[in-house]
């Protein structure tokens, strides 16, 4: 079981920044990956940004270059730092923990979700 807690959404204006963080506990073996995805309204869910055991991450391609992400040396937290904001970012935004990273910017065989923090970007 894993349980993931994120925080730090939020409004901003379009070339803003916004850092968002995730509290992770549970089984350590089921949280190979961590990562990121995001869902706008009417869109599917996307991997956004992960990041493996060995410290390696992935971004999907419209983020990268804006977006960073990173986690504690204990691995409890995971944060996304959000840089250059555009309005086209604005979506709930979830972490992720699963057994397969992918170098896309996801993470496969999602063993846990977190319940999401809204990220908005006006023009």
């Amino acid at each position: 079981q894993v349980q993931l807690v994120e925080s730090g959404g939020g409004s901003v204006q379009s070339g803003g920044s916004l850092r968002l963080s995730c509290a992770a506990s549970g089984d350590p073996y089921k949280r190979y990956c961590m990562g990121w995805f995001r869902q706008a309204p009417g869109k599917e869910r996307e991997g956004v940004a992960a990041i493996a055991e060995d410290g390696d991450t992935s971004y999907v391609d419209s983020v990268k270059g804006r977006f960073t992400i990173s986690q504690d040396s204990a691995k409890n937290t995971l944060y996304l730092q959000m840089n250059s904001l555009k309005p086209e970012d604005t979506a709930m935004y979830y972490c992720a923990a699963g057994r397969v990273y992918y170098t896309g910017g996801s993470c496969g065989s999602i063993s846990g979700w977190g319940q999401g923090t809204q990220v908005t970007v006006s023009s």
